[in-house]
């Protein structure tokens, strides 16, 4: 049984726009940098086991403090990037109507299938992250792991671990808040939803 508290990185200046954020490397705001500061008060009494993060500064700079705070050296995985939005990279969503109004009325109607033009399928995105998942569960078989990645990717790996439709990703998840607590749990090849959305506080007791 592993429990991981995936976590979304805490706000960056093109979130504070609303621009889509998928491989750029944007910096963290102030709000951001607080963000990253509670939840690492939350981890410090947390009783985690490892914490791991996307390679982007925005989720490497947010789970840091909280590595400090226990005492653990966080990890990196490529995998953990967040879902590359091609050419809608750096857009606000009224930009992207202008640009390419054909493909965005696609893109909201099956963000899977018809996904942003030049950017990754999301069934890639979300089977590389499940694929790292699998590898943290195998070298943590007891553990409490924190992961700190990014809304999108968490998105489609939560419909691929609970078994959601992908193209429903954005309807079931439409918003994951920076730097809040979604936690799940794998048991037996089985994935259960404990918590969504959750502020970084002191930690729930255990479920059992």
């Amino acid at each position: 049984m592993t429990d991981f508290i995936l976590v979304r990185h805490g706000e960056t200046v093109w979130h504070a726009e609303n621009r889509y954020a998928g491989r750029t490397d944007v910096p963290l705001t102030d709000r951001g940098r607080e963000q990253a500061a509670t939840l690492a008060r939350w981890a410090a009494t947390a009783q985690l086991t490892a914490i791991w993060s996307s390679p982007l500064s925005r989720a490497r700079l947010t789970a840091a403090p909280a590595a400090d705070a226990c005492g653990l050296a966080p990890r990196v995985d490529e995998r953990l990037y967040e879902v590359d939005f091609g050419e809608g990279e750096g857009l606000t969503r009224d930009e992207m109507g202008r640009r390419f109004p054909q493909r965005l009325a696609e893109f909201l109607d099956d963000p899977v299938e018809r996904h942003l033009p030049g950017g990754e399928h999301p069934r890639r995105a979300a089977e590389r992250a499940a694929a790292c998942l699998a590898d943290i569960a195998r070298e943590q078989p007891a553990g409490r792991v924190l992961l700190v990645a990014h809304s999108t990717l968490v998105r489609v790996l939560l419909c691929h671990q609970l078994g959601i439709p992908l193209a429903d990703y954005r309807r079931v998840f439409p918003q994951l808040h920076n730097g809040a607590l979604t936690e799940i749990r794998i048991e037996g090849g089985h994935t259960a939803l404990l918590r969504l959305n959750a502020p970084a506080m002191a930690p729930a007791p255990a479920l059992h």
